[in-house]
């Protein structure tokens, strides 16, 4: 999608319907995280509308964020406890706060909001640069092969069926470039709605060489925040790096 700009792409509509579908993993992240919070401080990359950071708060955790989306950080602003969070606009793999944290971390896929190797592996060099001496960053993706199989690197999936709605995920995968092209298609009686989203999908292998680059080793990886064991089954996983 040549007319793609991941930098407006989380504009006010976006922003406002985030949070329409939790996760629900919210409880047991901000747990997994605030174990390594070791000095009461976290830093999170892409902190959105505060999925992630205001449930860590409640575990007495002072949380600060880098955020490129101004529309995600004024929906973050509007939630109790939002303003009081140390925000920064701009990009995660730029951005340099001049101060050092125990953890920083960047959770749901949104690493692949990058869209080339290069960015992605400034984004684990700035990681580095914000941690203490034995901190730790922790990236929570799912597997490639949770979208893309090998024989159906094009494909239309079903997400919601309905009297008056009717819900398509249209995407198409280039192994050359790693590009997922995606567009979540609402037909509705009001009308067509269109979702777009590109995606640079990285193995967890190719995170850990990422990782490597910038000075940094894998600790541990599970399957998820309740710490499931990682397995060739997994088709997510949560990697903790530290200093190599």
């Amino acid at each position: 999608m040549s007319e793609f700009d991941p930098a407006k792409s989380f504009g006010p509509k976006v922003a406002a319907e985030y949070d329409a579908a939790p996760r629900g993993d919210e409880a047991d992240g901000a747990a997994f995280l605030a174990e390594l919070a070791t000095d009461g401080t976290a830093l999170e990359f892409a902190i959105g509308t505060g999925r992630m950071a205001l449930p860590l708060v409640g575990h007495n955790i002072r949380v600060d964020g880098i955020e490129l989306a101004p529309a995600m950080v004024e929906q973050l602003r509007s939630k109790p406890g939002g303003a009081d969070l140390d925000v920064t606009i701009g990009d995660m793999s730029k951005v340099e706060l001049g101060r050092k944290y125990p953890l920083v971390y960047l959770v749901f896929n949104t690493i692949f909001n990058l869209l080339t190797a290069d960015d992605q592996v400034r984004c684990f060099e700035n990681a580095a640069r914000h941690l203490s001496d034995d901190g730790v960053f922790v990236v929570e993706t799912a597997l490639p092969s949770a979208w893309v199989k090998p024989d159906r690197q094009d494909y239309v999936g079903v997400e919601h069926v309905g009297v008056a709605e009717v819900s398509l995920d249209v995407c198409r995968y280039d192994p050359v470039t790693q590009l997922l092209e995606e567009n979540h298609v609402r037909l509705g009686t009001n009308g067509i709605t269109m979702s777009p989203i590109t995606c640079r999908l990285v193995t967890p292998g190719e995170l850990d060489l990422m990782a490597r680059l910038a000075g940094l080793r894998l600790v541990d990886r599970v399957q998820d925040w309740r710490r499931t064991p990682f397995t060739a089954a997994s088709q997510a996983h949560v990697s903790v790096y530290g200093r190599a």
